[in-house]
């Protein structure tokens, strides 16, 4: 057995606490030797030892695209970690709907979209379509959600508008494109509408994507926000929850 600090935690690649990562990443470099040593020399800033390149692709135009294999000797320790998430513990498709119509009796009302220019409907289609996600059934097929996917390009207006219309609960926001933080800005945006329009305190405002956690949300003046990886009945435990209490 090894003698390891269970609570001192390194990256595991071959054995357990070895410290070997994998990372990738793009230089605007000519592809020949030169660019293969910038890359090994981006990944030695980074902290790694025994670095090995073992891929590198031209994607022309001055640009290569590396994958690196190496070691770090950092650990981090557990016991030292606060972190906060929208939820905690998780309700099944059963029991929101049991908690719905045990302590509300009427339906919850969502209203969802990806807005701005972004037309990546995968991440909102995964929470809110009825086939849902990873063998979960989205909120379309919980018999105590009315849902509505407006779909992708929809304008922070409109969904505020449908989100009035309705007498939404919540609102959920999926952003995928966050090229030069253009989710940031779009973001912002919907919140200041609300603000300007009185309707802030009216909704749960819950905000997805693959660069979206709780903490970015919170600064935001989000309610919740939800990562890679979220299954429905996350969403739905936090909505119901929330709009419970």
């Amino acid at each position: 057995m090894l003698d390891i600090n269970p609570c001192e935690i390194k990256p595991y690649g071959d054995t357990l606490n070895d410290g070997k990562v994998q990372v990738s990443f793009t230089l605007p470099v000519t592809y020949g030797p030169k660019s293969r040593e910038a890359a090994k020399r981006i990944c030695k800033k980074m902290g790694m030892e025994e670095i090995d390149i073992v891929e590198m692709k031209d994607l022309k135009e001055g640009f290569c695209f590396f994958i690196a294999y190496g070691k770090v000797d950092y650990f981090v320790d557990t016991t030292q970690i606060q972190a906060s998430g929208a939820t905690a513990e998780v309700m099944d498709f059963y029991q929101v709907n049991e908690f719905i119509e045990e302590r509300l009796g009427r339906e919850i009302v969502v209203v969802g979209a990806c807005t701005g220019s972004d037309a990546h409907t995968v991440g909102l289609d995964a929470i809110m379509n009825m086939k849902g996600f990873a063998g979960e059934y989205g909120l379309e097929r919980y018999p105590w959600f009315t849902t509505y996917n407006l779909g992708s390009q929809v304008t922070n207006e409109e969904l505020i508008m449908k989100a009035v219309e309705v007498k939404a609960d919540a609102i959920l926001v999926s952003q995928v494109v966050t090229q030069r933080d253009v989710h940031i800005r779009n973001l912002t945006e919907l919140v200041e509408l609300l603000e300007a329009e009185g309707l802030r305190e009216q909704f749960l405002v819950i905000i997805g994507g693959p660069r979206i956690n709780n903490e970015l949300a919170m600064e935001l003046g989000f309610d919740a926000g939800f990562g890679s990886g979220t299954i429905p009945p996350e969403v739905a435990t936090y909505i119901v929850e929330q709009v419970a209490e």
